[in-house]
């Protein structure tokens, strides 16, 4: 019984972590992840995040300007490696979403590449459906999850 009392401490304690929102999603920037000055200077200048419509990974018009914000930034600092982290809404099953998330990630790869960015600064890791940014069921949360991050790395 102590062991399980334990257990649920620990849980608790970091459920309450800042990179979560108070809904229990990830909502951390690359900044809060990476508190780094890059980081910081990344989100400040570029948007860290892009949405998509459901069930594509495509790049609109909206989501190409930010890419195109954040190539501009990436030449400016070419020492500076990515990680585009794919994200889904919880809607299909866990594998469905996993790739998914997989070609959103490498959707954007793709466009910063086509904008000249070194493909080999750029990572890419899907999450599917298992980091939402908000939590509900309703199509305000799901266009909030669909989503990729674009998290400085160094």
């Amino acid at each position: 019984m102590k062991k399980l009392l334990g257990i649920f401490t620990v849980v608790v304690a970091l459920s309450g972590c800042a990179c979560f929102g108070t809904d229990g999603g990830s909502t951390a920037t690359s900044a809060q992840m990476f508190d780094t000055k890059e980081a910081r200077d990344f989100v400040s200048n570029a948007e860290d995040r892009v949405f998509f419509d459901y069930d594509k990974s495509s790049v609109d018009a909206e989501a190409a300007e930010t890419l195109k914000e954040q190539a501009v930034w990436l030449k400016a600092h070419n020492e500076i490696n990515v990680l585009i982290a794919g994200h889904c809404d919880e809607r299909g099953t866990r594998e469905y979403n996993l790739a998914l998330g997989e070609r959103r990630a490498n959707s954007v790869k793709e466009f910063l590449v086509s904008q000249g960015i070194d493909s080999a600064r750029i990572a890419t890791v899907s999450f599917g459906k298992e980091k939402p940014a908000v939590m509900g069921d309703n199509e305000a949360a799901y266009a909030q999850n669909r989503r990729s991050v674009t998290i400085i790395k160094k």
